[in-house]
């Protein structure tokens, strides 16, 4: 037996809860017997938990012209080539052609040019449009946004539950602001640390007598959500709230040891 991996799986903290089966439970027994790494750990959890219970008791095209036309002029200058090869004299009206036709072109280029640049400058204008337009559309949905969590925030039937930092971080902090007639919980986490790449913070509501943990989600995105609140569902009787930081996907059960933040329902 792998003990180490043994003691990572969850089951010591679902023997210490009582949550096991009379099997599971003897099996546990025993290698709490054989191993007594086993023991000092389920013996760490139990005082963790009894740590824990007192410490809260009571989101025409220009290019194509111009194609045409030199196609054309190529041909005619093929042409000229021949018939100067089969002539001696060129006369002086074919030269003219030739300036007129070389004219022309040297227009086009530049008629060209213009409206290359005429369309470059409509091209950027129709970007930065674009993107004022995407700015003032993001303003208009951060600022409907704010306005609804204010909304929560402020609602009669909303609790304030303020979670305080423990041992592994004395400096986190988060607020449940929990609607009871509504099941919802609103978890603000803006003053929880960036979670570790593969963890994920996990949300619990708690039961005092007997200690009982249940799950109530997981703040997925952490890193992507600007505002940091998270709504979540609890139609739970909780008589507080704790946060675990927890592997990547939740456990079943709180790892005690990376428990961030802690806070107690006010009787009412």
């Amino acid at each position: 037996m792998d003990i180490q991996e043994y003691i990572s799986s969850g089951i010591l903290e679902l023997y210490v809860y009582g949550a096991l089966t009379e099997a599971e439970s003897r099996e546990v027994s025993q290698t709490l017997n054989e191993h007594p790494e086993v023991r000092k750990e389920v013996e760490e959890i139990e005082a963790a938990l009894q740590k824990l219970s007192s410490s809260i008791a009571p989101s025409y095209n220009a290019e194509a012209l111009l194609a045409s036309i030199k196609q054309k002029l190529s041909s005619k200058s093929n042409s000229r080539v021949i018939n100067m090869e089969r002539k001696e004299k060129t006369p002086w009206v074919s030269y003219i052609g030739w300036a007129a036709s070389i004219l022309l072109l040297v227009g086009l280029f530049f008629l060209l040019g213009d409206n290359n640049d005429l369309r470059q400058e409509l091209n950027s204008e129709k970007a930065k449009s674009a993107k004022m337009e995407q700015q003032i559309a993001d303003a208009r949905y951060n600022a409907e946004k704010t306005e609804e969590l204010l909304a929560v925030l402020r609602d009669k039937e909303v609790t304030k539950i303020p979670l305080q930092g423990q041992n592994v971080d004395p400096a986190a902090y988060a607020a449940v602001y929990w609607n009871k007639k509504e099941n919802r919980a609103y978890i603000d986490a803006k003053d929880l640390p960036e979670p570790p790449r593969g963890k994920v913070y996990q949300v619990w509501s708690l039961k005092m007598e007997p200690l009982t943990p249940t799950s109530i989600g997981l703040l997925d995105e952490f890193s992507m959500d600007d505002n940091k609140i998270f709504a979540l569902e609890n139609a739970n009787e909780s008589e507080a709230f704790g946060i675990t930081l927890e592997p990547e996907g939740g456990s079943e059960s709180p790892t005690m040891n990376q428990l961030y933040v802690l806070g107690a329902v006010a009787a009412p």
